[in-house]
């Protein structure tokens, strides 16, 4: 019999790059390369042309690889991970968020699934290992595996007592919406009204979870709850150890010793009307070579805390612990103890302070031509601030900046103009974006919101020491000294295929298929200046960047423009800084104060925790902001306000009030009557019958409905704007069904 010939395999074309990429973004998981080549019917040697295309887009940060080598996009989650129950939504379902994100921007929103009989029974505080199903980019579902964990072991709240002896926690944390029981004899004799921190007790009564109140905080509504419920709330070291406390009190004046005296240079201060820190202290002269015609000698000297807070003692453990001084409108928080932080490391006017200073040298056009490290000792001659530098400048002296208005003022802002040409000749990310800022009144009770002034005088400041910082950087890298680099990346291709969509809706154009570089935002920034849009492109633009991050590894800082740079002009209250004045005071031969030999294998893992801090710090500084913008507008609840759309979400629009800068949501289900669709490329909510838009940055008129001094949130409708009474589906668009008419 004869046989039927040989049939040549089909040829199918090899996918595209962009197919490739498509069909993994549209996976509801992860994938491997075995589903890929079932996908596009690859066989054989077509696989290895696969297998480049996925190296190649996980190269430009399109996919990202996961376990057994399943492929996702950017900030997919697993098949399988553990998540924390965070709170409930209006309509009690329990919200997670992944327990490990490590990405920038917000994690996606989780939906933890129906109960089913022979699942475990959640509740807010548990960790659980769950299959996680995704329902659209930014949302998840869970179903629940086994319970791993809680996430915390302490609650802050409010207590309020029940007739019967128990009481109620009501939590501070916005993101948690159930109450807490407390059962008889656990309250600690706490007053209703008092603000607390519990401890989560096993088991439940009448569903709620049971607590017992271990400290007692005094009353909420109280002028400094507002910040003590920041601090709890992060977790914020608050309190320093007895050890730390007895050594700053025993220290003293730094000797001179091998010091280079800088005490007869006219050093000043320059800080906010309500610094009480001083770390950094600044100089200028025309540069007398006469080969640097219209140069600049420029000097910063730094308060030299490694002298007093050596590797692995008291001071060094906490400071490591705190990894920043946290600021909020009626106190601060600090990384130092007072005596060292306000005393011996703040370079107070007419008084000796050990320093670590940098020399620099500018020709006329900014650019650096060498510098030199000193370890010193200095003598500033005065504490100014940046609104009477501005008005000495600006032709209005007062008795304290006349005298030095020619000798230290106008030489300082010589330089800076030289500083600045280099500064706009290199590119910097110029974002404007206003910031608020809370004044208080003697009570401690707000008296005003008001936008932070911004002068020439604190960008001199602000390039005096980012010059300072880069001569740091470079000089570590010369002298191979290990270097906590403070570095920002280039924003992800994800972000900016984006923010290139979006740009491309205004007929604004990204560059492409180039080294993107801060001037290519900046064009953009400026075509759109004084025009309704501003605000709307700084927004995406900064919304497009990544986080800028503490690491041994240096990728450069991408917003400044600079190939290397590393914090060191504010040891006081930031770690980061300290390290790299030891590292400096070891590589130059300084002295005593410098790093440990094995510091180097530390530094990865110093990184990540300074980074951590960071994050929290600005996370409690901006929550008590919050809460004291939300208790100043309390009682007006019903009045209007004018207002920008500052966020789109599948669940709503988040608002930015004007003049406040108070920040509250207006829920989908308020407006006006249709189903909302989130475009989230375009940042807005579409409405599917009416095709109503409603886009960031836009300008509305919204009416105040709630304010909850408790968490902190505020919530609006719009102006006009009847209420709802359905709320929409939660899983996505339903079909579009048109209203049923009259007579038919």
């Amino acid at each position: 019999m004869t046989k039927p010939p040989h049939k040549a395999p089909k040829h199918v074309p090899i996918p595209s790059k962009q197919e490739v990429l498509d069909f993994i973004k549209s996976s509801p998981g992860r994938v491997g390369k075995r589903e890929l080549a079932r996908a596009f019917g690859l066989r054989g040697s077509d696989k290895i042309d696969l297998k480049a295309i996925l190296r190649e887009l996980e190269r430009e940060g399109a996919v990202e690889r996961g376990q057994k080598k399943r492929f996702a996009r950017p900030g997919a989650l697993p098949d399988v991970g553990v998540v924390e129950i965070i709170g409930t939504d209006a309509d009690g379902e329990l919200l997670a968020r992944p327990l490990a994100w490590e990405h920038d921007g917000r994690p996606p929103r989780i939906f933890m699934a129906p109960f089913r009989q022979g699942e475990p029974a959640l509740g807010v505080g548990d960790r659980a290992l769950c299959k996680l199903r995704r329902l659209r980019d930014d949302t998840y579902e869970a179903r629940a595996i086994r319970v791993v964990g809680e996430a915390r072991a302490r609650v802050l709240g409010v207590f309020e007592s029940n007739p019967d002896g128990s009481g109620r926690l009501r939590p501070t944390s916005r993101k948690e919406k159930a109450e807490y029981l407390v059962p008889k004899g656990e309250s600690n004799g706490a007053e209703a009204g008092e603000l607390v921190l519990a401890d989560i007790m096993p088991g439940r009564l009448y569903g709620l979870r049971q607590v017992s109140v271990k400290e007692r905080l005094g009353l909420m509504g109280a002028p400094r709850s507002v910040s003590l419920v920041a601090i709890h709330a992060n977790d914020i070291p608050f309190e320093f150890p007895e050890a730390a406390l007895k050594q700053a009190a025993a220290e003293g004046a730094a000797p001179m010793g091998h010091r280079t005296d800088l005490r007869a240079m006219p050093l000043v201060t320059i800080d906010g009307e309500d610094a009480r820190d001083f770390d950094d202290a600044v100089w200028a002269e025309p540069d007398p070579d006469p080969n640097n015609a219209g140069g600049w000698h420029c000097l910063v000297a730094i308060a030299d805390v490694s002298w007093y807070v050596r590797p692995g003692d008291a001071l060094d453990k906490e400071a490591f612990k705190r990894g920043n001084s946290v600021y909020f409108p009626d106190r601060v928080v600090p990384m130092l103890p007072e005596e060292l932080s306000n005393g011996w490391c703040s370079l107070k006017p007419d008084e000796d302070r050990p320093c670590l200073a940098v020399h620099f040298w500018l020709d006329k056009l900014g650019n650096k031509l060498r510098h030199r490290f000193v370890r010193g000792m200095m003598r500033s001659v005065a504490r100014l601030t940046y609104a009477r530098v501005q008005a000495a400048k600006d032709g209005n002296p007062d008795e304290q900046t006349a005298p030095l208005l020619a000798p230290v003022i106008e030489p300082l802002y010589g330089a800076w103009n030289a500083l600045f040409l280099a500064r706009k000749q290199r590119g910097v990310l110029e974002l404007d974006l206003p910031e608020r800022k809370v004044v208080l009144d003697e009570s401690g009770k707000i008296a005003k919101i008001e936008e932070r002034e911004r002068f020439d005088s604190h960008r001199l400041i602000e390039d005096f020491m980012i010059s300072a910082n880069v001569c740091a950087a470079e000089t570590l890298e010369q002298i191979r000294q290990p270097c906590m680099y403070r570095v920002h990346d280039l924003p992800s291709a994800e972000k900016l295929d984006s923010l290139r969509e979006f740009l491309g809706s205004m007929e604004l154009k990204l560059a492409k298929g180039q080294v993107l570089r801060p001037e290519h935002f900046n064009r953009i920034l400026e075509a759109v200046a004084d025009t309704p849009n501003a605000h709307l492109v700084n927004e995406v633009i900064l919304r497009s960047q990544a986080q800028a991050v503490y690491q041994p590894e240096n990728i450069g800082h991408f917003g400044l423009g600079l190939a290397k740079y590393a914090h060191f002009t504010s040891p006081i209250r930031r770690y980061a800084d300290l390290l790299v004045h030891r590292a400096l005071v070891t590589g130059l031969k300084f002295g005593d104060g410098g790093l440990p030999a094995d510091a180097v294998v530390d530094f990865p893992d110093w990184g990540e925790h300074i980074s951590m801090t960071e994050r929290r710090a600005a996370t409690a500084e901006r929550e008590a902001v919050d809460r004291y913008v939300t208790a100043y507008l309390a009682d007006r609840v019903g009045a209007v306000f004018n207002a920008k759309v500052s966020g789109v979400t599948r669940f709503g629009l988040f608002v930015t009030l004007e003049g406040t800068g108070a920040d509250g949501l207006v829920p989908i289900s308020s407006l006006p009557e249709d189903f909302y669709v989130h475009d989230e490329t375009h940042h807005c909510l579409v409405g599917k019958r009416t095709r109503k838009t409603f886009q960031l940055g836009q300008r509305l008129d919204v009416v105040l409905r709630e304010a909850n001094t408790l968490t902190g949130s505020m919530v609006f409708n719009l102006d006009g704007a009847p209420e709802r009474g359905a709320r929409p589906p939660r899983r996505g668009p339903a079909p579009f069904r048109p209203p049923k008419r009259k007579g038919r």
